[in-house]
């Protein structure tokens, strides 16, 4: 697998269409950090890791009309293409209705926490 942050959106935006609960993804600590910002945002329920097996698993959440909360990612920066930004061109995605995900020198941030710290970085992904 060449793109491991692709490979966890392809598996969440797949489980999505087809409804289902949660999703099964490999363990790595910036696949988890971008989970938590997800989490922090309100877009998926919770998230659970097995270390013992080096996997974790995302639930996600949807709405009373069982329609997803998440409605849409797209990966930005990728192995082959990096894309950095400066804290004044974090873009906003759908009007601040969705969030940019970004990893800084102080973590992995959404757009608005990155924005106010004055921080820029990798733009990994945009989630709305």
């Amino acid at each position: 697998m060449h793109d491991p942050i692709a490979d966890l959106l392809t598996r969440i935006r797949n489980a999505k269409l087809a409804k289902h609960r949660y999703v099964d993804f490999r363990l790595s600590s910036i696949k988890i950090n971008i989970v938590k910002v997800l989490l922090e945002q309100g877009f998926v329920d919770n998230y659970l890791v097995n270390d013992e097996e080096g996997e974790a698993r995302v639930f996600l959440r949807y709405t009373a009309g069982r329609e997803p909360v998440l409605q849409g990612l797209r990966r930005i920066s990728s192995p082959g293409l990096r894309r950095y930004v400066t804290y004044r061109q974090i873009p906003k995605v759908l009007g601040g209705m969705g969030t940019a995900i970004l990893s800084t020198p102080q973590g992995v941030l959404d757009g608005e926490t990155a924005r106010k710290k004055k921080v820029g970085g990798e733009l990994l992904c945009l989630v709305w």
